[in-house]
């Protein structure tokens, strides 16, 4: 499912280079600025993965099924307070982010296209937040295909004027990603309803509602703060990209190549961290802590290790590969293969931070992942990517080296919470929750 998202972001990023680099430039930018507008759903994506696979660990299937139903309430109400911010701050932040003037004008109309992304975008968190707790993967897997095989031919079509489609350029790829990520949504809410997962006794009274709403809360607020201050983060760094002395655009364009380029990687490393999550959920669930403990390490050690190997074997071709992705500009290229360089090296901690992160989520202690990713974001990375980018390289690579370092401490960080913090208290177990109400719900 990773591999198909990753395609997904690839295919845009390369259409993208066969228009122009001011396009990729525009393009990372406003979808670092999507990112940052998805707090919510992540956030509530881990208070509801949490919840329900706790309450199935448990055998709790009913209180699970209301987690469901109040999921999807609370998706549609932050989806709309998205679509309302973004629309009425996008001018406001691209200025913040001090985005070049040659790129302005083009970032500002393709976000006010990409905002209308979110509906299904929160539909589709919500849907596979759903089987992930049910360790029930093949339906994403599915959707996933689908949305991969749509934005596709939908690039090709739009972006290019490929299978008798207008050539609307940068405008198609931004449809192309709404009508793909609908058509993927739809499929899972689809799959649902079928296999009456979603279905009327979902929907609670707001009685149990009231009670149940402080744990999502309590696992999504650190949540959202984790997400939102790294989504700042990388808005920042962008900002520290576009305001260097020299060739911020083309900087900014390949910073946003060697991330797609290095997504084949992290994408991967996010499956490591959701199958955490989900498991270390259900042993809470069932009050098995030692079990949980060894689960974490075991995930841990073999996506740590298997995609060190991955990285190693890409090594050589970074700049074959940056070549293929970006071939009208020789700039970018070279932008892009030193990014790859320097976070391929970054890579076993990189991915231990992340997978450390969704055992968190499962446990509910989203309050350890917040104070890691902020530590490693804002006091180390940034300040040193400022320092390093401007004042000693002059140039992009200070940033990749600050990036790099970061990603060592906030590795180092997470393992020391998890080793050596008690962060099994914040699960929700089946007696705390349901103390001073019946037990089956």
């Amino acid at each position: 499912m990773m591999l198909m998202q990753f395609l997904v972001g690839f295919t845009d990023v390369f259409i993208a280079g066969r228009i122009n680099s001011h396009l990729q430039g525009a393009l990372g930018i406003i979808t670092q600025c999507q990112f940052f507008f998805m707090v919510f759903g992540i956030a509530l994506v881990n208070g509801g993965l949490a919840s329900m696979s706790q309450s199935l660990g448990a055998g709790l299937a009913l209180r699970a099924s209301r987690y469901t139903g109040l999921l999807f309430k609370l998706a549609a109400f932050f989806c709309a307070l998205t679509i309302l911010l973004g629309k009425v701050f996008a001018k406001e932040l691209l200025l913040a982010l001090q985005v070049p003037g040659d790129i302005f004008a083009l970032s500002l109309e393709l976000w006010d296209i990409l905002i209308w992304i979110m509906p299904a975008s929160y539909l589709s968190f919500a849907t596979i937040a759903v089987f992930r707790s049910r360790k029930e993967v093949w339906v994403p897997l599915a959707s996933s295909m689908v949305v991969c095989l749509v934005n596709g031919l939908a690039d090709y079509g739009l972006g290019l004027g490929k299978f008798g489609l207008p050539e609307l350029g940068g405008q198609g790829l931004i449809y192309a990603s709404i009508i793909s990520m609908s058509a993927g949504a739809l499929f899972n809410l689809g799959v649902l309803i079928k296999k009456k997962l979603v279905s009327r006794r979902s929907f609670a009274p707001f009685r149990w509602e009231r009670k149940a709403i402080p744990y999502i809360i309590k696992v999504a607020l650190p949540a959202g703060g984790s997400q939102l201050l790294w989504q700042l983060g990388y808005l920042m760094l962008f900002l520290i990209t576009n305001t260097l002395p020299s060739g911020g655009t083309m900087a900014a364009s390949g910073l946003t190549v060697g991330m797609r380029i290095e997504a084949v990687l992290f994408l991967p490393a996010m499956a490591f961290s959701f199958t955490g999550s989900i498991l270390v959920g259900h042993c809470l669930g069932a009050g098995n802590k030692a079990e949980a403990k060894r689960v974490g390490l075991r995930v841990v050690g073999a996506g740590a290790l298997s995609m060190s190997v991955l990285a190693g074997c890409m090594l050589p071709f970074v700049a074959r590969i940056a070549a293929l992705v970006t071939p009208l500009d020789l700039a970018v290229q070279d932008i892009a293969t030193s990014y790859m360089m320097f976070n391929l090296l970054a890579v076993p901690f990189t991915v231990t931070s992340m997978i450390m992160s969704g055992i968190f989520s499962g446990a509910g202690a989203t309050l350890y992942s917040l104070m890691a990713f902020s530590f490693g974001t804002w006091v180390v990375r940034l300040p040193l990517a400022w320092y390093m980018g401007h004042e000693i390289w002059r140039g992009p690579d200070g940033i990749f080296v600050a990036m790099l370092v970061s990603q060592v401490v906030q590795a180092l960080f997470c393992l020391f919470l998890f080793l050596r913090k008690d962060w099994y208290r914040f699960a929700s177990t089946a007696r705390r929750f349901s103390r001073g109400a019946p037990r089956r719900i």
